[in-house]
């Protein structure tokens, strides 16, 4: 009789934190496109605050119809962004997270590069529209995928370093609105979108989505947020906590100049230096947000620092406490710590809600965040002329940041939460 098989070794034991490494190892390429992703974003959604002012001029465009058109303009593109928001987010859910970071990036690509060759205002619009709604889905599919991929404990810095990263596009698009004019700007952020969209080909799909799919279960129906008190107040209060965001960018910044000489200030402020000071600031907050969201184990209590730093900056600008340009520029900064508080924002987003509304949900509220801007600057423009300017921004931030606080205080903390599951039953 044949002696016994001698049992066979036994593997090894894994090293003390080898699974974490390994996770870590395959998400840094996601966290890098992702991160390049959102810099892109940024990039084009702030150079037509950055050109604003050349570009309609070189159009014909001159005087106060500059303020109007330009409002006109930044509301086409937030529009657009509204909605792609919407539609890029139910595709995310029902197809998947990489269809969203391709579909859109090549959309805007081709929209933003086409807008460095425009000679009237009707095309200029109808690019901006386009590019706006193409770009709708970058950031949310992005973080979406990340915070489905990386371990709980690595959440926000995860989503922070996304954030910083992207917010650096910002000080790139004020750096190109002074030194290569603003038709070389859209091309150049055209041209970007491109190679980015080389760059994604690595880039794989989310192990939660792909086990969503072969369930028969309903997935990214926008109507599914409608029907259920709890989804609905979820979903809306995320969209609520990070309006101050955009007033401070969408106002404060962008419509600086118009501000300053209503505040007294006789040296001219330069809209993108305004933005090189708040969006380099923006990237120490994002950091530091996320970071602390991890040390405090709380989003909620991260989140409402940073938008007591954000409402005591634009406290401080809209009482003329800046007396020179430098003086405006330093104030934006501050700001702009302040708004870094974008990360820990859209991270509480995607972690409300399960893997059949998610990317829904991260796409959406991002961008109706910055479409809460439209109404916003509307109201500017109406209020200007019964209060003035700085009478005018202070009643539309007093609203802002009132639902924001309310928004923060009632929603449900998520630090920590387990995201495997779906939403609808």
């Amino acid at each position: 009789m044949a002696a016994p098989a001698a049992p066979a070794p036994s593997a090894a034991p894994a090293p003390p934190g080898a699974p974490l490494e390994a996770s870590l190892r395959s998400i840094l390429p996601l966290i890098l496109v992702a991160g390049l992703g959102y810099m892109v974003d940024v990039f084009d959604m702030l150079l037509l605050s950055i050109v604003r002012v050349p570009a309609l001029t070189s159009l014909g465009i001159t005087g106060d119809e500059v303020l109007k058109v330009g409002t006109h303009l930044l509301n086409l593109q937030l529009g657009g962004a509204l909605i792609g928001g919407i539609a890029w987010g139910m595709l995310g859910d029902k197809r998947g997270r990489l269809s969203v970071l391709f579909g859109s990036i090549l959309l805007y690509s081709a929209a933003t590069l086409a807008n460095g060759y425009v000679h009237t205002v009707e095309a200029f619009g109808i690019l901006r529209f386009i590019a706006g709604f193409g770009l709708a889905g970058e950031l949310g599919a992005g973080l979406t995928l990340i915070v489905e991929e990386m371990p709980i404990r690595s959440r926000g810095a995860a989503t922070a370093t996304v954030a910083a990263m992207g917010v650096s596009g910002a000080v790139f698009a004020g750096l190109a609105g002074e030194f290569i004019g603003w038709r070389g700007c859209f091309i150049l952020g055209g041209a970007m979108g491109f190679v980015l969209l080389l760059l994604r080909l690595g880039v794989h799909e989310s192990g939660m989505f792909r086990v969503a799919k072969q369930s028969s279960h309903e997935r990214g129906n926008l109507w599914r947020l409608f029907d259920d008190a709890d989804r609905f107040l979820r979903w809306i209060r995320s969209v609520l906590i990070g309006i101050p965001i955009w007033f401070s960018v969408g106002i404060l910044v962008t419509f600086s100049p118009e501000m300053a000489r209503a505040l007294g200030v006789t040296e001219p402020v330069i809209p993108g230096r305004m933005v090189m000071f708040h969006y380099a600031a923006t990237t120490l907050g994002d950091v530091a947000s996320g970071l602390l969201s991890q040390r405090l184990r709380s989003r909620k209590k991260a989140a409402a620092l940073f938008i007591g730093i954000t409402a005591a900056g634009a406290l401080a600008y809209l009482l003329g406490l800046a007396h020179s340009a430098m003086g405006f520029y330093w104030l934006s900064a501050w700001m702009g710590v302040g708004t870094g508080y974008w990360a820990v924002t859209n991270t509480m987003a995607v972690e409300q809600f399960g893997t059949d509304l998610r990317a829904t949900v991260g796409t959406s509220v991002p961008n109706l965040i910055r479409g809460a801007a439209v109404p916003m600057t509307l109201a500017f423009v109406a209020l200007k002329g019964s209060l003035g300017a700085v009478g005018s921004a202070l009643a539309v931030g007093a609203v802002a940041f009132a639902l924001s606080a309310w928004a923060l205080w009632t929603q449900p903390e998520t630090y920590g939460k387990d995201l495997d599951y779906r939403e609808l039953a």
